[in-house]
């Protein structure tokens, strides 16, 4: 045998002794997902209530002089112009309380008429000689009083004729009659409400509000009429009471609309939203974002450059498109809202799509 046989024969045996060499790692494919960013803001309920239409400016008209009501001359809705005739009073008294005071002026202008005149005389006599100086300031001071009593007289008289005149109810200003308060044949006292009137160029919607729903001044509110439910109308909160009345523990608002149509008539039923903004900020993400594995709600973030990592996170409202989420998610982050299902910790992501966050507001 030649010597180097079993030389070969000991290294083909030791080659089929060696482990085979371990197969090269496959680098893990990235999975293509959809991000949106994260934008953090106040959270808003929208609040429903219901109110009525009312004018802004309202007022109860009555008769400055009292008596009996003889006429009503409008009806509830009417619309009236500025000096409108809308009741009148039985003016018989009036008209001989008129009379009484004319005869007074003229009773007064006689009486004033003989004071100058003895006044006169009396001057002329005092400048001869013939009667006292007593006597002369006597027909004089009478003789004053004699032209401040026609003086007094004509003021009567002018309040006797305002007084006639006040016997016919004329319209403030141009405005809607919304409520009748007294009817014909009734005796009325002098101031006594006689019909309400309001002015129908500003509107408002007038709701009871909760004690604990704190708005501010200006607040924007969207209003929709019952009768007209697909048209709603820009509002915003104009005024609300300090405090809370009734057993019901409520506060009185009235809400402005903005430029009214014709059709929002007074007295027409609406509803009031509003929206109560919270102090804690939530993160508007769609609701492909949410994921649970039984450990409870998270998003995907990424972390490092092309890897996720799981945020728990709390669910503020969930909407038929979108979800309001609370957790460690700061301004600007992004979180995978598409593909959840397929990730793990640490898994590597390519962005195939990005949502900005002005999308989701």
């Amino acid at each position: 045998m030649s010597p180097s046989r079993p030389l070969l024969l000991t290294l083909l045996a030791l080659a089929a002794c060696r482990p085979e060499a371990a197969e090269a790692p496959v680098a893990e494919a990235p999975h293509p997902v959809q991000v949106a960013e994260v934008h953090l803001a106040p959270e808003a309920h929208a609040r429903s209530f219901t109110g009525q239409i009312l004018a802004r400016r309202e007022a109860d008209v009555g008769f400055r002089t009292g008596g009996r009501i003889t006429a009503r001359l409008v009806d509830a809705g009417s619309t009236v112009q500025a000096g409108q005739v809308m009741a009148r009073l039985d003016a018989a008294d009036l008209t001989l309380a008129l009379r009484s005071a004319q005869a007074d002026l003229e009773a007064a202008a006689a009486e004033a008429r003989r004071a100058t005149a003895e006044a006169q005389r009396s001057r002329s006599l005092r400048a001869a000689g013939h009667v006292a100086a007593a006597y002369d300031e006597q027909r004089i001071a009478t003789a004053r009083a004699a032209v401040e009593q026609v003086a007094s007289a004509s003021a009567a008289l002018d309040l006797a004729r305002n007084r006639l005149g006040y016997a016919e109810l004329r319209a403030p200003s141009d405005g809607v009659v919304i409520a009748l308060l007294a009817e014909a044949g009734q005796v009325v006292a002098e101031g006594a409400a006689i019909l309400r009137l309001a002015d129908p160029s500003e509107r408002e919607v007038l709701v009871a509000l909760p004690e604990q729903l704190a708005l501010p001044p200006g607040a924007a509110a969207e209003v929709t009429l019952w009768s007209r439910p697909g048209e709603p109308l820009a509002a915003r909160l104009r005024e609300a009471a300090p405090q809370a009345e009734g057993a019901l523990r409520t506060r009185a608002a009235r809400f402005a609309l903005d430029n009214p149509p014709d059709w929002a008539a007074l007295g027409a039923t609406a509803t009031v939203r509003v929206a109560e903004a919270t102090a804690a900020p939530v993160a508007t993400l769609p609701r492909g974002a949410l994921h649970d594995r039984g450990q409870g709600a998270m998003v995907w973030r990424l972390a490092a450059p092309g890897r996720v990592e799981a945020v728990p996170v709390t669910v503020a409202r969930l909407g038929p498109e979108t979800v309001a989420l609370r957790g460690d998610l700061a301004e600007g982050d992004l979180v995978v809202t598409a593909g959840v299902q397929l990730l793990d910790a640490g898994s590597a992501v390519r962005i195939a799509d990005r949502r900005p966050a002005a999308t989701l507001r």
